[in-house]
């Protein structure tokens, strides 16, 4: 039985422009009223929209409890970063929430654990509540190393953080075999890696810290495989990437976590 209130977050990736955000926030919105409870609460919903649609996403979500967040961000206040925005550019835009270390950043753009350790600071200091994300490669897991890198992901990610930062913190499982493969972790895989996880952070900090952190899973979750794997406790919600571009998707997503 779930103990902690899920949370659905659908990270849209590079896709869609200002107008598209309007659409699809608006349709969430919509179906808002009908999204499940865990004990009086409602299951806690949020999207990560490109930053160029950021303000259109606000507008449209403003009425809502629908959380809004950013991809990525830099560590920096401000300076010579171009391309790059900062923790406060993202809270004048409206964002409670960053996601950091997506495998996608630090497969293709060569983020490490202490690059991540360095905006996850930044971010906690800023006010916004970050989103890290774990995970091995299919090479790591063939190997027998799954364990090894989640150990030492979590130990470089979190680096210095307090108990009392930690509870403003989210991490995400992103077995990146199963990022936009179609292929999904078994409920038993990602289960396991969860409570591993979970072990990992009662061995560093303790029982309630761990018990309190929400551990999402993320690897092309669809409606289809939603339900089974949200029914496992130790799973507090989900990543969604692709599916959270389709409204009634990513609704059904949300219907399931409870």
């Amino acid at each position: 039985m779930k103990t902690r209130l899920p949370l659905i977050a659908g990270n849209w990736k590079m896709n869609g422009d200002s107008a598209r955000a309007r659409e699809l926030c608006n349709a969430l919105v919509s179906r808002s009223p009908h999204w499940p409870t865990l004990n009086g609460q409602k299951v806690d919903v949020a999207v990560f929209p490109p930053f160029v649609s950021l303000p259109a996403a606000h507008e449209a979500l403003k009425d809502s409890d629908i959380v809004l967040g950013a991809q990525n961000m830099h560590e920096a206040v401000s300076g010579a970063y171009t391309g790059e925005v900062s923790a406060a550019m993202l809270l004048t835009a409206g964002c409670q929430m960053v996601i950091l270390g997506h495998s996608e950043r630090r497969q293709l753009f060569g983020e490490t654990d202490l690059g991540v350790n360095r905006k996850a600071q930044a971010a906690l200091a800023a006010g916004l509540k970050p989103i890290i994300c774990i995970g091995e490669t299919l090479a790591e897991r063939e190997s027998g190393q799954t364990n090894a890198v989640i150990e030492g992901q979590l130990r470089g990610s979190l680096a210095g953080l307090t108990k009392e930062q930690l509870q403003k913190v989210t991490i995400a499982y992103e077995p990146v075999w199963a990022i936009g493969t179609g292929r999904v972790a078994t409920v038993e895989q990602a289960g396991e890696v969860h409570r591993f996880m979970r072990g990992w952070i009662e061995s560093r900090f303790d029982t309630d810290t761990a018990n309190g952190i929400r551990i999402l899973y993320g690897g092309s979750v669809k409606a289809d495989n939603a339900r089974s794997l949200l029914a496992n406790p130790d799973i507090d919600g989900a990543l969604v990437g692709g599916a959270s571009l389709n409204a009634d998707e990513f609704d059904a997503i949300i219907r399931a976590s409870v």
